[in-house]
């Protein structure tokens, strides 16, 4: 079916177009995070007096109808109808059944065209004719065939087609204003950043990776992405991110995003096209000497003892702050680390991801682990104090095979609350957040360091 020519003897009725022109004042796309996209389309129309029929063709297929709002100077809408259903072999054949076509074969041998006229019975899974007294399945094996039908049906289009019926109270052209909400546009952020271990500098460079599935190409579209959640029937936003925001952020954004009520908005620097089925990466940062230092961590989520030490995070921790280098917020996105070799030539040492971090966070991106700086825990004593209470004793060993000596931050959580005493420890700890004790500890090179505490914690 699919390899069968097919001659259309009829075209669509006519109806006033409002395809996007070289003078109009412009198209802009507003993207967000889940999957939601605002464009916003104004067009130059020469719309006649009286009720007529507008059609846009070419809209998004995934466009959301209930959503549209056209404006224009002394117009009315009547009505509105989003067509989805394209114009294909296949549905021709769909829409034909019970009637009649003309079906075209050509002999092969000597060229000759022999033209009968069939009424279409089925088209599931091939096409059934009934031509004369006979019934003949329509053959897809090569054969030069043609299928002529008398028109298009209404209900099908080349393409997705919004058409809207208006009242104009006047003749004359004017700017329309299209607007609607459609998904099918997506936009992720992604950082690369060359570390600098000895200098405790980074370089960062950001890309947004824009991905358009909508069903139509956005030329010259003015492009703007909303960092944030932002309520869409029981959508709900959860925090997938493995990278760790150690301290928010108080800072007012002053880099490339905006604000945008609660949510930040980052408008690119220039006007792009996203075509139908691309994917499109864009510069939006670019910041050089930013303060980053490279950590050893460690977390326990409960007091409890290991049979074998385990390897210590490898972290890298920055600030997004005006005196850390960085002043811009960032969105959501995978930053990817490199640091370079002996040679100078830059190698990946590790990725993970950030949630939406506002300005003046200070940032630790878990890179890998570290083989050769582990840490073993044993609870040497519970005692249940009294019914709400309990008091822990426990034993750190934190071990460095490597040549220089390394700092490891070392975090228990389990606590219960803000009611925790740590009634002896051979390293000062400090209280991290309510359910979380911290210890940094000096580690000497190929040598260990033993860290012991007695915590009680309860209601």
């Amino acid at each position: 079916m699919l390899r069968k020519s097919i001659v259309l003897a009829a075209l669509l009725a006519g109806a006033a177009t409002g395809a996007r022109a070289a003078d109009a004042p412009g198209l802009s796309v507003t993207i967000y995070n889940n999957n939601l996209a605002l464009v916003e389309d104004a067009r130059q129309l020469d719309i006649a007096q009286g009720r007529q029929r507008l059609e846009f063709k070419d809209v998004s297929s995934a466009i959301q109808p209930e959503t549209v709002s056209l404006s224009a100077d002394g117009i009315s809408i009547v009505e509105q109808n989003f067509d989805y259903d394209l114009l294909t072999p296949q549905k021709m054949m769909e829409k034909a059944v019970g009637q009649q076509v003309e079906i075209v074969r050509t002999n092969p041998g000597n060229g000759q065209q022999v033209t009968e006229t069939a009424t279409v019975l089925s088209a599931n899974e091939g096409v059934v004719l009934k031509i004369g007294d006979r019934i003949e399945v329509l053959r897809d094996d090569g054969e030069p065939t043609r299928v002529i039908f008398a028109k298009v049906p209404e209900n099908l289009r080349a393409q997705p087609t919004l058409s809207v019926t208006v009242d104009s109270d006047h003749a004359g052209p004017r700017v329309a204003s299209l607007s609607y909400l459609t998904t099918g546009l997506a936009w992720k952020a992604d950082y690369v950043a060359l570390f600098d271990e000895k200098a405790s500098k980074l370089d960062l460079q950001g890309w947004i990776t824009l991905t358009n599935q909508s069903g139509t190409s956005f030329t010259n579209a003015r492009t703007q992405l909303v960092a944030g959640a932002v309520q869409v029937g029981q959508y709900t936003s959860e925090n997938q991110y493995a990278g760790s925001v150690r301290r928010a952020g108080t800072e007012s954004n002053s880099g490339p995003g905006q604000a945008l009520g609660d949510n930040t908005i980052y408008s690119l620097p220039e006007r792009t096209t996203v075509a139908q089925n691309q994917t499109k990466q864009v510069g939006f940062l670019s910041a050089n000497g930013v303060d980053a230092h490279k950590v050893y961590q460690f977390t326990l989520p409960s007091f409890e003892s290991a049979d074998n030490p385990a390897a210590a995070s490898v972290v890298v921790d920055f600030a997004n702050s005006t005196s850390g280098g960085l002043a811009a917020g960032l969105p959501a996105g995978t930053i990817r680390v490199y640091e370079r070799d002996i040679t100078g030539e830059p190698k990946f040492i590790g990725e993970n991801s950030i949630d939406h971090t506002p300005q003046g966070s200070e940032l630790a991106v878990k890179i890998g682990d570290a083989f050769d700086v582990t840490v073993q825990p044993t609870l040497n004593a519970d005692v249940k104090v009294n019914n709400r209470r309990d008091r822990y004793t426990v034993t750190y060993l934190v071990r460095n095979a490597r040549s220089e000596p390394v700092t490891v931050e070392l975090r228990q959580e389990g606590l219960y609350g803000t009611n925790t005493t740590v009634t002896k420890e051979s390293l000062k700890s400090r209280k991290i957040d309510a359910y979380t004790l911290g210890w940094s500890v000096p580690v000497p090179a190929n040598g260990q360091t033993m860290v012991t505490a007695e915590i009680e914690t309860g209601w």
